[in-house]
């Protein structure tokens, strides 16, 4: 029985007998005194569990206010197992790196510090978790969270958005009037797949590049799943557009065999000679002109 399952059999005694001896939880978990302390101790400073020592009874019980209220008492996150419990950590763990003081971290600090109360328990700590799993980021750019916030409140409004908007291909900055239609997240940074009014026609924007942004309070175009997907859903990167197009890249025969293997190639019988989609080799996507 490892320490988690401990601990729900340690609460699921008292609740059922109302007051347990010393020696009769030693005997249900099989553990020696030392450890049963410590994972009292931990039950009740870490996970603010009512356990109290009733010297009188000769027991352990629930504090008074929680007695009658078993039912309401639950240790949240004890239910899984050992390797869900794992799982749980690296999970915090690609929380805390996947935006580290970024536009989300507001946002996920209440979770990751939840999960730090909740999976102290597990064999190995965060800490150790952040040690042995390692995450590259590559090509990150920054961007306002202001500006993520309202473009992510128009688009589920489905509201019209006016942005400011710096091109970096031509070097012009534009006025735009958008209708947001989903929110994509590439290679590391964030796009705007939206109906420009100034194009009349489908176009993305990267987050980074928007200078203001502002909810109208106007009605967004809605544009149909399959022509959004039509114009930048096949090849979202360098070969985006309405226009079919191929691309041959020719690799040597040890590359080829790293790249036959990536999700979305075609590898034919020459295998030095494998022919890959568009999006397969996009650096970036092709955004707003």
């Amino acid at each position: 029985m490892d320490r988690t399952e401990r601990f729900y059999k340690i609460d699921q005694m008292i609740h059922d007998r109302k007051l347990v001896p010393f020696v009769d939880l030693m005997a249900a978990l099989e553990v020696s005194r030392a450890t049963l302390k410590r994972d009292l101790e931990y039950m009740r400073n870490r996970l603010n569990a009512p356990i109290i020592w009733d010297r009188d009874a000769g027991g352990y019980r629930f504090d008074t206010p929680h007695a009658e209220a078993g039912a309401q008492y639950e240790l949240p996150g004890l239910w899984f197992n050992s390797g869900e419990v794992h799982a749980l950590l690296t999970m915090q763990h690609l929380l805390t790196d996947l935006d580290p003081g970024g536009i989300l971290t507001p946002h996920i600090q209440p979770l990751i510090a939840r999960l730090n109360s909740l999976l102290g328990s597990a064999e190995n700590t965060a800490e150790e978790i952040r040690r042995r799993v390692l995450i590259v980021g590559l090509g990150k750019r920054d961007l306002k969270l202001a500006h993520f916030e309202k473009v992510g409140a128009a688009l589920l409004r489905r509201k019209r958005l006016a942005i400011t908007y710096f091109a970096r291909g031509t070097g012009l900055t534009t006025e735009r009037e958008v209708s947001p239609q989903r929110l994509v997240y590439y290679r590391e940074n964030w796009y705007l797949d939206a109906w420009c009014h100034l194009r009349s026609d489908i176009r993305n924007f990267a987050l980074d590049s928007i200078r203001e942004a502002n909810v109208l309070e106007k009605k967004a175009r809605e544009v149909s799943h399959r022509s959004m997907d039509e114009v930048l859903g096949p090849g979202y990167g360098i070969f985006s557009g309405r226009s079919l197009q191929h691309a041959k890249l020719r690799f040597t025969p040890e590359r080829a065999r790293w790249v036959a293997q990536e999700p979305g190639t075609r590898s034919r019988r020459a295998a030095s000679t494998p022919t890959v989609p568009g999006a397969w080799n996009s650096p970036t996507p092709t955004t707003a002109s």
